[in-house]
């Protein structure tokens, strides 16, 4: 075991005074949002940074990191609260007896949905990138009901994936705009531009017609919503314009409050999949819902009972 380094639960960790007066603002920042959990660190940084006057520095980043590190180990806030993770967590991938496999027809009768999007024709499918991995279970909430997925993207993505997705787009027949959420930044700048000109050039060779969309973080959004800046790393020289008059300005999509980037991206889906589109949807599902549950109960043996549901 490295010395100095946590592992595994530390049930009888004290913090001192300063660090748990940092936990009881953590606290209130996770109650003011619990509706967006899981947060991630760096969104919990900035809200400390802008209601709680934390110090915006790298440093004071480090230490919040170190204490909610400790703090989830110590049981003095729920791991499933707050989201750090790259990593993909095993999921069991066959079922057990026959019994799961009755349950999981009669679940998903009653619980399946109508995906809205197929209902969108001709209008662009839409699918969300977001920079910053660690939010997507927040934007997933919101893009759900849209039937709209939303994809994890760190930095510069691979040739592979950006082929892939204008092969996809070719596939579908149809148009294909991608809602991108990143940085404003250098690199987070660069990087949109990147794949909005990359794949769209494999898009055009296949026939296909994608389209990316700036949804946040843009300099009018960063003024409006008088959002934390940080001066631009040294080392990337790349043309950006900044924030207003400070041309060395940047911003990152974390710093966004989860209910201003959940508003915000709830009425860029409602543009593109309006409730129109939904009910017709729903009234369907909620037709074929009681049609294959009523069919299901005449041909599965009612002794297995409902299983296990998903």
């Amino acid at each position: 075991m490295s010395a100095g380094r946590p592992r595994g639960f530390l049930p009888s960790w004290k913090p001192q005074a300063k660090t748990e007066a940092l936990l009881a603002q953590v606290e209130r920042v996770l109650l003011e949002y619990v509706s967006y959990l899981p947060l991630t660190c760096r969104q919990i940084f900035y809200r400390l940074v802008g209601a709680h006057r934390y110090d915006k520095t790298e440093q004071a980043y480090d230490r919040l990191c170190e204490a909610l590190n400790k703090a989830r180990r110590a049981h003095l806030i729920p791991f499933e609260h707050i989201r750090d993770d790259d990593a993909p967590l095993p999921e069991m991938l066959d079922v057990e007896d026959e019994a799961e496999v009755v349950g999981n027809l009669r679940w998903n009768a009653r619980h399946f949905r109508l995906d809205r999007q197929a209902y969108n024709v001709p209008r662009p499918f839409v699918a969300v990138l977001c920079e910053a991995k660690g939010m997507v279970p927040q934007l997933e909430r919101i893009a759900r009901p849209f039937s709209v997925p939303v994809l994890g993207s760190g930095g510069f993505d691979s040739t592979t994936f950006k082929h892939g997705l204008a092969e996809r787009a070719a596939e579908m027949e149809r148009p294909l705009e991608v809602l991108h959420i990143g940085d404003h930044d250098p690199s987070g700048v660069h990087v949109f531009s990147n794949l909005a000109e990359d794949v769209g050039a494999f898009a055009e060779a296949m026939g296909a017609d994608v389209l990316f969309s700036r949804l946040a973080v843009i300099p009018a959004q960063i003024l409006a919503w008088n959002l934390p800046t940080a001066p631009r790393k040294a080392t990337d020289r790349r043309r950006f314009q900044g924030v207003g008059d400070d041309p060395e300005a940047t911003v990152q999509a974390e710093a966004v409050p989860p209910d201003v980037m959940a508003a915000l991206l709830r009425g860029a889906l409602a543009d593109r999949v309006s409730p129109a589109v939904g009910a017709a949807a729903a009234k369907d599902e909620a037709a074929l819902r009681a049609r294959l549950t009523t069919i299901l109960a005449g041909i599965l043996p009612e002794s297995l009972g409902d299983g296990p549901q998903p």
